[in-house]
């Protein structure tokens, strides 16, 4: 009796552990083998054993779920519950989560870490007051024109096809305050697009034109940083809570641990890309200083129309603003 009493409570026990598991579906662009796929891998490993396998992560990587309009909806349909996207394509859940794309805000990558430093807590607080619990922002870098033509003067400039992600707010009222009807598509529509003529200029971190295969399109690059971007990946609030307080911690710990690893790995990875895309023959171009004044006095009223049109919180922009003058009084 007693030996029938052990089986019984061990299956209990075993019904018990497998009923608690649970195992987050987690879509990307992101092509299988890149780093950012290599880094989630390993640390859902490390996650699946620190909880004894009650919590794993399936990864659907390089769009196979869909652009990230169809990704977010298959999460708000519970199809999914996570994924990893760029930062621009939360802006319908969170507007503020694009305070730090506004055309030429930054002068420099150590202003981008300054402002960082203290905001991203508050980009990452208020996408979970929106229902996405997410473990810190990574690098994706600064953005730049490509194109199959060259780029190097406003006129030129206004004679391209310009491709603008389908979902990012920020991107489309830019072009439009540059006098450029701009070509919404997805992400994942961009290759084939430059394939086929429909757009001729594309914009994108360095190491994204790799990833994704632009660089086998593009024969440019204007060689002047127009934005920053970043990547993050979250997680659907209520599928996070399925998982005990405890398990929590871990995906927290360990995810957060991977975010900083992607962060600090991209900015030399971008590095690496530039030099990769002049080996197989990238033309970078510089622009002239009448060229760049326009391009400022541009931006300037790109960003008005930006801040009154994208939803970004007002006082936000006025901190971050108030932060940068300071840092560049101080720098003087």
């Amino acid at each position: 009796m007693k030996f029938i009493h052990l089986v019984l409570f061990f299956c209990l026990s075993l019904n018990a552990t497998q009923a608690s598991a649970f195992t987050f579906k987690i879509a990307t662009i992101s092509p299988d083998g890149s780093y950012w796929m290599q880094r989630m891998r390993a640390g859902a490993k490390h996650i699946e054993e620190q909880t004894s396998g009650r919590v794993k992560f399936k990864f659907y990587p390089g769009g196979v779920m869909g652009d990230s309009k169809g990704v977010l909806r298959k999460i708000r349909l519970r199809q999914l519950h996570g994924a990893a996207l760029t930062n621009s394509s939360l802006s319908d859940v969170y507007p503020d989560i694009q305070l730090y794309n506004l055309i030429l805000q930054f002068n420099s990558l150590d202003e981008v870490d300054a402002i960082r430093k203290q905001m991203d807590p508050v980009l990452k607080q208020g996408l979970e007051d929106n229902g996405y619990v997410t473990f810190g922002i990574a690098e994706v870098g600064m953005v730049y024109l490509m194109s199959t033509s060259p780029v190097q003067t406003f006129d030129q400039l206004l004679q391209q096809k310009v491709w603008v992600p389908s979902q990012n707010s920020i991107a489309i009222e830019a072009m439009k305050a540059f006098g450029i009807s701009p070509i919404p598509l997805p992400l994942r529509d961009v290759l084939m697009g430059l394939q086929t003529g429909m757009i001729n200029v594309a914009a994108a971190p360095p190491t994204g034109a790799l990833a994704l295969q632009w660089h086998t399109k593009i024969k440019y690059v204007t060689d002047y940083p127009l934005m920053y971007g970043f990547g993050l990946i979250v997680l659907d609030q209520k599928a996070f809570k399925r998982i005990s307080p405890e398990d929590q911690t871990i995906v927290r710990t360990v995810m957060g641990q991977i975010s900083d690893e992607i962060d600090k790995h991209s900015r030399q990875n971008n590095l690496d890309a530039i030099a990769a895309l002049k080996q197989q023959g990238v033309d970078f171009l510089t622009l002239d200083d009448p060229t760049i004044q326009r391009l400022i006095e541009t931006s300037k009223k790109a960003n008005q129309n930006i801040e009154q049109n994208s939803g970004l919180s007002k006082d936000k922009i006025a901190e971050i603003n108030q932060m940068l003058n300071q840092l560049r009084h101080t720098a003087q």
